[in-house]
């Protein structure tokens, strides 16, 4: 359809359509593909920058574990600042102690959905430089937890000079949607870093990363709670375990 005054004797006698037509079709559909454009990205920043919540929360892992009794630790604004930048959707980091031998091991689980490639940008190599810790050397491994699992992991060691003069152990594995892995090239592709548009709870990566200054103690607790993480974190199914027995569960399932 042409527009109201269009001089349809003229296209008639020429066979073409004047330029001054094409110009303004042109400007129009650079318009609307703005406009598009605009609606689409803020529709998406909005879906991104939306936690996606877990049936079960990770504040709700359990603070006793066998002889390990667990206490929240403080996370600091900047910190969750970073976290935030790098989508993670739920966290949750605890200091354990153990009643009967007295060492004691950080835990850390942070769980990325909204941006499954998030979870890059929390990996020990990149976190503790960036607090001025000096990496000493990474290896592989793998232990059984207490269900018999084998669970493959990477053992980071760090150090701080005088006049701090610290040491730590860090052991790290990730699950990808539900599977376990200690390979950060799993999911460090386009796919990952794809964002979740549909709001999937099951898929998504997650990080464990449990630290001490003896290594005998990650190696410990390590058997003791990983079976515990896998049952607050979807399965292959997207099924969550601790929806069975935890006494909170997230608004999403009420």
């Amino acid at each position: 359809m042409y527009p109201i005054g269009y001089n349809y004797s003229m296209r008639a006698a020429t066979g073409k359509t004047p330029l001054w037509f094409i110009w303004i079709l042109a400007v129009l559909l650079l318009v609307s593909a703005g406009i598009t454009y605009r609606v689409l990205a803020t529709g998406l920043k909005r879906i991104v920058d939306t936690a996606i919540t877990l049936p079960v929360p990770l504040s709700a892992f359990p603070s006793q574990i066998g002889n390990w009794v667990g206490k929240d630790l403080s996370i600091p604004n900047i910190t969750k600042e970073y976290m935030e930048k790098n989508f993670a959707d739920d966290f949750v980091s605890r200091r354990y102690v153990n009643s009967v031998t007295k060492t004691w091991a950080d835990v850390y689980i942070v769980y990325c959905s909204s941006r499954p490639g998030g979870i890059l940008g929390h990996r020990p190599r990149v976190c503790y430089p960036g607090y001025g810790w000096i990496h000493d050397g990474t290896e592989p491994l793998q232990f059984i937890s207490r269900a018999g699992r084998q669970i493959p992991c990477l053992i980071h060691r760090f150090h701080k000079p005088a006049p701090m003069n610290e040491q730590k152990v860090v052991l790290n594995f990730y699950i990808l949607n539900g599977q376990l892995t200690a390979d950060e090239n799993d999911f460090s592709g386009l796919l990952g870093r794809r964002p979740n548009i549909a709001g999937d709870w099951a898929r998504y990566v997650a990080q464990v990363q449990i630290s001490s200054v003896l290594e005998n103690s990650i190696r410990t607790i390590a058997k003791d709670v990983t079976d515990l993480v896998l049952d607050y974190l979807p399965d292959r199914n997207g099924k969550v375990r601790a929806v069975e027995y935890s006494d909170i569960i997230d608004d999403v399932l009420k």
